[in-house]
């Protein structure tokens, strides 16, 4: 089975110069984990995750070290959202993005996926041209179905 046959390919994606507050929006309104970052021409740039979100509002190293007490306050943490959806996507973004073609077999994408520790990966032609993105759960569906096909 290849990627191509269980990829989702009406994917959403933002622009780095988008606030992370449309990135937070999409997430909660889709019941989704992350989103392709696309320059104009739709070429892939960058991948943005809810965990970026999160750890955006969790003290550096070093602020951990400087000031050890201030990094365990956990409500000023939660009450410096705002201020990260104010952020531009480009400033939270993941720069290296691993990405497959619609070519391979959709265990080379999980393969992938998990040498890498992802659960979802850009599916890409040409290089950098976003054509869709599929996720371990894609990959696990499609088989699970192919194999009930295949029972009866």
């Amino acid at each position: 089975m290849l990627v191509r046959d269980v990829m989702v390919s009406n994917v959403r994606t933002v622009k780095k110069e988008d606030p992370v507050s449309v990135v937070a929006g999409i997430i909660c309104t889709n019941r989704i984990s992350g989103l392709p970052v696309v320059d104009a021409d739709n070429r892939l740039i960058g991948i943005v995750t809810e965990k970026n979100i999160l750890n955006a509002l969790l003290p550096s190293y070093s602020e951990f070290l400087d000031d050890p007490v201030l990094a365990r306050d956990f409500l000023t943490m939660e009450n410096s959202y705002h201020d990260v959806l104010s952020r531009s996507v480009e400033s939270l973004m993941v720069k290296r993005v691993f990405s497959v073609s619609p070519d391979n077999f959709v265990l080379q994408a999980a393969s992938k996926m998990a040498l890498h520790r992802i659960r979802r990966i850009p599916v890409v032609e040409d290089g950098d041209h976003l054509v869709g993105i599929v996720s371990l759960g894609d990959i696990h569906k499609a088989i699970f179905r192919r194999e009930l096909r295949l029972a009866h």
